[in-house]
């Protein structure tokens, strides 16, 4: 086997992972321009000017800043769901486009993939699941409480990226306008450490052999004050072994892990 995952960027100011396998590459999301993009995947040793798809999981600038050069750039195809696609300008030039539909799975190469959708501020928002090799990864980020469906779709994956996003009592006090303030800790905001420990603590299956912490806010969380409430929730575990915990940054990309 041969499959390669890194979280290029991860956070408010951008957003890409780059997943790979001998057969396929993908990109998730382009939140980071095409020159960042391409200097990030550079710095992990990847090539740069081949990409079978991109993948988006929805509109905010965060997430697809840099989709209109690296599409017409790469001359990739783009996946996304319909609302999502018409929430964009859209530029004529891009052609290569595949439409999803949340909860029902596509192939891109060998790998499965399977968007679902999530509690968050944008118009169709998904996360997703891949599955290629007899492996599974989960990335989800953006949503603002944790539903079943969340739950039961990353049962059994091998590598976990879930979003932490902020610390609750950083949020209340830190320099944000209340009606921001609001919006992050509303249903359809972002994740707290401590939700997303108590997930980790009662909910997590303890399948995965990695776990990052994804989307941490710059302004409202600190490092270690979310690997700390992570890992006292996972060593806290009565069952399933305990994984790797790692956290994704938005100023260089995670390890490039293998499975």
């Amino acid at each position: 086997m041969s499959i390669r995952i890194c979280l290029l960027a991860s956070g408010s100011k951008g957003n890409c992972t780059l997943l790979a396998t001998e057969k396929t590459r993908l990109l998730i999301d382009a939140g980071l321009s095409r020159k960042e993009t391409y200097a990030r995947l550079a710095a992990v040793g990847e090539p740069t000017s081949v990409c079978d798809a991109l993948v988006i999981s929805h509109e905010h600038i965060d997430h697809v800043r840099g989709l209109r050069l690296l599409a017409l750039d790469l001359k990739m195809p783009i996946y996304i769901s319909p609302a999502t696609r018409d929430a964009l300008s859209w530029d004529p030039r891009i052609r290569a486009v595949e439409l999803f539909t949340p909860g029902q799975k596509f192939t891109v190469g060998d790998i499965e993939i399977t968007p679902f959708s999530v509690p968050h501020d944008a118009v169709e928002p998904v996360a997703f699941t891949f599955e290629t090799q007899g492996i599974k990864i989960g990335l989800v980020t953006d949503l603002g409480y944790i539903p079943q469906v969340v739950k039961q779709r990353v049962l059994g994956c091998h590598f976990l990226a879930f979003e932490s996003n902020h610390d609750l009592e950083m949020l209340k006090v830190g320099p944000y306008p209340w009606h921001v303030k609001q919006r992050v800790m509303s249903r359809h905001g972002h994740l707290s450490n401590n939700t997303t420990a108590s997930f980790l603590a009662d909910d997590f299956d303890g399948s995965a052999h990695v776990v990052v912490l994804a989307h941490l806010s710059e302004t409202n969380n600190h490092p270690e004050i979310a690997r700390l409430t992570a890992q006292q929730a996972l060593d806290g575990r009565a069952r399933g072994d305990r994984p790797n915990l790692h956290l994704a940054s938005q100023g260089a990309p995670t390890p490039v892990f293998r499975f």
